[in-house]
């Protein structure tokens, strides 16, 4: 005879809190995976951000999948050492509930899956960076469909699968942490990623005022301190607080400069990401810098601020007279 449990709050918390850590651990899991594919093989469509920014998905994912999986992990022991005093528990409505909610999802996410594959193979635009990203999403959907599915007809409460699982499962979670840690760099690295990601933000800033200014005067400024004339507020280093170095070098050309604490220099699939703004001649080439003093050369394209004004005064209509 078949025996039943009655079904306790301490069920419902538990087996909910297990399916919860279960999908946001795979959200975590894929998404790392994902952006480990947009490192590895970049696609020039969908090029990966700039600066910590394009890290910023990948630590998210990392953060994610480290604190879901052990918290899964552990609270699946529980529930497991209490299959083992009470095996009745293995009958609980909530669990089944959740579990063939959980085959659904993962059955659904492998047909979307196989769809899109196809799709995209008659449309031909099967990419490498595609296939793999739909490779992972199948692999993991998956191994969560199969191994839901044993759970749920198994009936002996001894089995030593789950716990080999567990091990292999955690192997590949912790080299893939691990490999996400090696790819940004240590948090002091992602600090002065975000520290240079503001300075070369406000160097465009300033490049932008510093001809504004000239536009409005006619001339460059003598230092920053005569952009604030117009109303500029002057950014510094947001690290030191120490200003930007600025000289007039030509009456159309200056020069910025400030202090870098990392490398940077986009992938060539990026560089479109950094552009100035029409009415220089030169520009920074992708803000592209080294550790350390660095400098930007800009020149003004007096050209284009002068058939602008004609431009304009070509628009200016006079009302005809009665």
């Amino acid at each position: 005879m078949e025996t039943t449990k009655r079904e306790t709050a301490k069920d419902f918390f538990l087996h909910l809190l297990s399916a919860a850590t279960l999908y946001l651990g795979v959200i975590g899991f894929i998404t790392l995976w994902w952006q480990y594919i947009n490192f590895l093989f970049p696609d020039k469509l969908n090029p990966v951000g700039v600066y910590s920014g394009r890290y910023e998905t990948l630590l998210w994912a990392t953060s994610m999948t480290a604190v879901t999986y052990p918290v899964y992990i552990l609270v699946s022991w529980i529930i497991g050492r209490g299959f083992g005093i009470d095996p009745s528990g293995r009958e609980v409505k909530i669990r089944k509930w959740l579990w063939y909610i959980t085959l659904f999802v993962a059955a659904m996410t492998m047909i979307i899956d196989s769809v899109m594959i196809v799709f995209n193979f008659l449309k031909g635009d099967l990419t490498i960076q595609f296939f793999l990203k739909l490779m992972v999403i199948l692999a993991v959907s998956g191994g969560v469909f199969g191994y839901y599915l044993w759970d749920l007809k198994k009936r002996e409460t001894a089995s030593a699968l789950p716990k080999k699982l567990a091990w292999i499962v955690g192997g590949v979670v912790l080299a893939s942490i691990a490999y996400g840690f090696v790819l940004a760099g240590s948090p002091a690295k992602q600090r002065d990623l975000r520290f240079d990601e503001q300075r070369v933000g406000n160097l465009q800033s300033l490049q932008y005022e510093i001809v504004e200014f000239w536009n409005s005067k006619g001339q460059l400024p003598q230092s920053l301190d005569n952009l604030a004339v117009l109303g500029y507020n002057i950014p510094a280093d947001p690290a030191t607080g120490e200003s930007y170095d600025y000289a007039a070098t030509g009456e159309l050309s200056f020069r910025l400069c400030a202090d870098f604490a990392a490398e940077f220099k986009p992938a060539e699939e990026q560089k479109t990401y950094y552009f100035g703004f029409q009415g220089l001649a030169t520009l920074p080439k992708d803000w592209e810098h080294g550790a350390g003093r660095v400098c930007f050369e800009s020149i003004i394209d007096k050209e284009y601020f002068e058939s602008r004004k004609g431009l304009k005064s070509e628009m200016i209509t006079v009302p005809a007279g009665d």
